[in-house]
């Protein structure tokens, strides 16, 4: 059985009031007791619970992490960077994937405000506002990461996602790019902003953007690969494909090999995140880079901000995407040009 307070006491020949003054770090204790009880809390691997500590106004110095999809690898290493940033601050993670489902989305919320966390970063985008308008009426802070939505009191960390798209459609068109096809899940905030600013980089050029196919795919692998087979299996083929994931044109470019379709020869490719994907796939990926460093260091700081501080008015922020260029779009304006 697990030790108990009462047994720290017992050993310690003190009673449960001074065990419990010493947990919290109140009430006036010699340092001779202190220690004694400190010593028999080693000696017997006792660790008190978060909730009990948490029932007596104390911080539990931990922090609930609600993300789509762990797989993924932006969130991958969206979540290693909030941890190092929070272990600056003394913090702990508790991190949960919720696989884009309604259920464990709940669940995990209902579970992290069991665990009395002193606050929430979520990168999943509400399908029950009710759930995220219950953060706010029980004053539980937390930041909206990746995502933004007007109905919410919430700090707001994200990149600017119609600036990325644009960023994507203004560098394929000054490669000579006109025939192009999107791979997007525009039912998800951040997939809708990109394509609508790849469009408008077009758009801007005098170009019709209406004739373009646009092809629905979450950031999954099996989804990603049915987009590939859909735009492999075309007549024609478009000269490029704009990913909005490096998990979907990691996946394309796997597919076009397989199809014997030379990425960038035959056919381009343009990711978003600039992960790890990007850098492993072989041509390397001209992607649009996320600042993830940045985006977790001004979470961390945000939500620490209104630990703190609960009245303080919330901040939305928005950083800049910049673009990394590697191997995977193909010079069209170059003749025989295979960069």
């Amino acid at each position: 059985m697990k030790p108990t307070i009462y047994d720290v006491a017992k050993e310690a020949n003190v009673s449960i009031a001074t065990v419990s003054k010493v947990i919290n770090n109140t009430g006036r204790i010699g340092e001779k007791t202190k220690n004694r009880v400190l010593d028999i809390m080693k000696e017997l691997e006792y660790q008190p619970s978060s909730l009990a500590v948490a029932l007596t106004g104390k911080k539990t110095f931990t922090i609930g992490v609600l993300v789509p999809d762990i797989a993924n690898p932006f969130f991958a290493e969206v979540a290693r960077a909030l941890e190092n940033n929070a272990r600056k601050s003394g913090y702990a993670l508790i991190l949960c994937s919720t696989d884009y489902q309604l259920e464990r989305e709940n669940d995990y919320l209902e579970l992290l405000i069991k665990k009395q966390v002193d606050g929430l970063i979520i990168a999943t985008e509400p399908k029950d506002l009710k759930q995220f308008k219950n953060l706010n009426n029980r004053k539980i802070p937390f930041v909206m990461f990746s995502f933004d939505h007007l109905a919410l009191e919430s700090n707001v960390v994200t990149t600017d996602d119609i600036r990325g798209g644009y960023l994507a459609g203004r560098y394929l068109w000054e490669k000579g790019h006109r025939n192009i096809a999107v791979i997007t899940e525009t039912q998800r905030a951040s997939g809708h902003l990109r394509l609508e600013g790849f469009k408008q980089s077009f758009v801007d050029e005098g170009m019709d953007f209406s004739n373009t196919l646009v092809i629905q795919a979450k950031s999954k692998i099996e989804e990603a690969k049915e987009a590939a087979h859909q735009i492999l299996k075309m007549e024609k083929l478009p000269t490029a494909v704009f990913a909005t994931t490096d998990l979907i044109a990691a996946v394309f470019i796997n597919e076009a090999r397989k199809a014997k379709v030379s990425v960038p020869h035959d056919l381009s490719v343009i990711g978003f995140d600039n992960t790890i994907h990007a850098e492993m796939v072989e041509p390397g990926l001209t992607t649009i880079a996320q600042p993830i460093t940045d985006l977790a260091r001004y979470a961390i700081h945000q939500l620490m901000e209104s630990i703190e501080k609960p009245d303080m008015p919330a901040h939305r922020m928005m950083l800049a995407p910049t673009l990394i260029e590697r191997e995977s779009v193909r010079d069209l304006n170059k003749k025989n040009s295979l960069t």
